[in-house]
This record gives structure tokens, sequence and C-alpha cells, in this order.
């Protein structure tokens, strides 16, 4: 039998905009020893170190944790697009439940560029070749920044399918600004009319300039343990890690969809993997941080992981069940769109949130009796991490 992993110990850094953050080692040591002070242990108690980050030479993982301690441990680095952080909490996890360690630190960080996505190594096959042939034989090409166009066309395609209006998808970021208000470590803390993301301009219909997330920088960390140590260490009744699952691209990935390109069948098939392990479902969660980067990427998600059925996000977005009050609070830390995407971090951050819901800390943003947490996050090339967590 596996064993329980536990999250005793998560931190973060307030997220900032390129240019204005410390660099890449001073925030992730700052998170990785705001989660040791959280789990109430020493850096010498870690076993192994997982750091997660896109953008960076190799070993930075070992330059950012030498900040924190010299003690000689593995460090694993981890490069997996936009969910680098969760994978990097998925072979944490491993590593406890398969018996070989009691304690790891996993840390995600990134210090990005202004500007949008691009690639960094032109002189090679692009790792995400294969899904921008299918747009461009879906939809051509634009000078619009390429992930925009890629989650912006799925979006389209909704729209041309159900009939959803633009302000839905705009709807989506009211929310994320009225939650990231509440939130000190968000990167935007202003609210925004709806009136105002639809008057911002547009990016690639149906996206505007307020429903794409911003490149952002950061870092955040989490102390997983098996339930030994947790006890030996006077953590009686920790979160844990009910189910997690990753899925990488199917052969529907590339079969003429904007919308499976993306990655919705990454998405329902994780989701259904981790219901079927946890033996609960989607109506069993009270709060959700999901994958963001895009207003669009909300829409489809709501539908993929079963919080609402196909073809009814855009009712379930008006009658406000993704927020308090309603069925699922969805992104109550503002998510990618206003808490910001430094890629290797968002997973840590995703489960910082998820741990404070649980623990009831999570000030203005608390979710009222919330006991079961899921997790989205979702990188193309492709990968997606889903992950469930629950409190006793």
């Amino acid at each position: 039998m596996a064993r329980r992993v536990n999250v005793i110990g998560v931190g973060m850094t307030k997220f900032a905009k390129p240019g204005q953050s410390e660099d890449y080692h001073v925030m992730a040591s700052k998170a990785a020893r705001a989660a040791l002070e959280d789990a109430k242990i020493p850096y010498e108690k870690v076993e192994q170190a997982y750091a997660g980050y896109v953008y960076g030479d190799s070993t930075c993982g070992q330059r950012a944790v030498y900040e924190v301690g010299l003690t000689g441990i593995p460090v694993f680095n981890v490069n997996n697009n936009c969910s680098t952080g969760s994978t990097a909490i998925m072979l944490g996890k491993q590593a406890i439940e398969g018996g070989l360690v009691e304690c790891v630190l996993v840390v995600g960080f990134e210090k990005m560029e202004k500007g949008a996505l691009g690639s960094k190594f032109p002189d090679r096959e692009s790792p995400v070749s294969k899904h921008a042939k299918v747009m461009l034989d879906e939809q051509g090409f634009s000078q619009a920044p390429p992930t925009a166009q890629m989650f912006g066309g799925a979006g389209r395609e909704y729209r041309w399918k159900y009939g959803a209006k633009k302000e839905t998808f705009g709807k989506i970021s009211e929310k994320a600004r009225r939650h990231a208000a509440n939130n000190p470590y968000a990167i935007f803390n202003q609210p925004l009319t709806l009136e105002e993301i639809m008057a911002s301009e547009e990016v690639f219909d149906p996206l505007t300039r307020y429903q794409c997330c911003p490149p952002t920088c950061g870092a955040a960390a989490a102390i997983l343990c098996s339930d030994d140590f947790a006890k030996k260490h006077g953590h009686t009744s920790p979160v844990w890690i009910a189910a997690q699952a990753m899925t990488t691209d199917y052969a529907s990935s590339f079969e003429k969809s904007m919308i499976k390109m993306i990655g919705y069948d990454m998405t329902v098939e994780a989701g259904k993997k981790v219901y079927a392990q946890a033996g609960l479902g989607p109506a069993d969660v009270q709060v959700c941080e999901l994958h963001d980067c895009f207003s669009a990427n909300e829409l489809l998600t709501y539908e993929a992981l079963g919080l609402c059925k196909e073809g009814e996000a855009e009712k379930f977005i008006w009658d406000a069940q993704n927020t308090y009050g309603g069925k699922i609070v969805t992104n109550p830390s503002g998510g990618l769109l206003s808490k910001g995407h430094p890629l290797g971090a968002t997973g840590l951050a995703q489960c910082t949130e998820l741990v404070w819901q649980l623990r009831g800390q999570a000030d203005k943003r608390q979710v009222a009796g919330a006991k079961v947490a899921l997790q989205h996050n979702l990188g193309l090339g492709g990968a997606c991490v889903v992950t469930m967590y629950r409190k006793d």
C-alpha cells in the first residue's frame, strides 16, 4: 500500500511584474524558508528537494536551495512548462509514498521577461510544433501572441459550438480581479468592472487584454512528508493529498479541434483518475484553484473537470456558481489572471492557497467549511496535473 502524503508547510512570495522582483534564488529561498517555518522543522530534516522552473540555466534549483542550507541532499530540477510546479509536487509525493524518504522540499520559481512567451531555441524543432500545426490548419496564424491564439481559438470554437457571449469570458476575469483584491500576494489587487475588461484592447477574439495572464516573477514552496514524520513533528491533523494524476496529450489533441489541442481531454482524463482514486466527485469539492492562463481556459476547465455539464459553463458563470455562495469557489486567490503566472511557481502557489483554505487561514478569501480542495495545473506540450487535497 502506498503511504499517505501530507503537506505540513507552505509559503510564497508576493508576485511581481518582470523587472520589479528579486533574483530567482532570493525569491525561491524566501518561499522555502517560509514553508519550513510553517512546517516547524529545520532544513536539516529535508531529505530531498525538487525545484521547478522553466526559464533558467541548468541547476538553478541547487543555487536556490543553497541559500537555505548546504546539506548535500539530492536536488532535482524539474521543467514541464506551465505545469512544472505540480509536476515537482508529484515527484516529491511519489518518493514519499514509495517509502524512499520521509520529508521533501518542493519549490517553484520563475524570473520572467516582459512580453509574450517565446522560444529560446529557434535552431531546433519546437516541442509544440504538433499543436501549432493544428492551429495553422484550423484557423491560420496571426500577429497575436501564439498562446493567445491557441486559447483564444479554443474559446472561439466554444462560442461557435454553444453560442456563448463574449461577455461570458470577461465575467471570469471580473471574478478573478474581485477575488485577488483580497490576496496580498497577487500581482493585481485592483477590481475591474466587466465593462472595463471588455473595453480593453482585443488580443485575439474573444480575449481582451484583461483576459490574459501577465508575465510574472515569484516563488512558492511546500514541505511534503509521511504520516510518521508529521506526527513526530507535532502535525496531528495536516492537509493531505487524497489523489493526484498526470496526463499528457492523447491522439485527440491533434484531431482538428482547438479545444482538444489546448488540453481539454488531458483535463477530463486526469480529473476522472483523481475522482476514482479519492472516491469523491466534483460535488464533494468546495474550493478549486484551476489553470486560468486565459479566461477561455477557465470556462473550458469547468466542463472538463465536471464542475458543470458540457455546454452549461455560460449558465454556471452567470449564475455565480463559481464564486462565494455558489457551488464551488474557483480561484479564490485571483488565479493566474490576477494573482499572476510565474510558470515554475504556479503549481506551488495553487497548492499554498488550497492548504491555507483547508486550514481556515485564508483570511478574507476564506471559503466557509472547506474540507476538500481541487487543483488543476496545465501546460502545453503537453501535461496536465490534477490534485485533490483533504483536511480531516
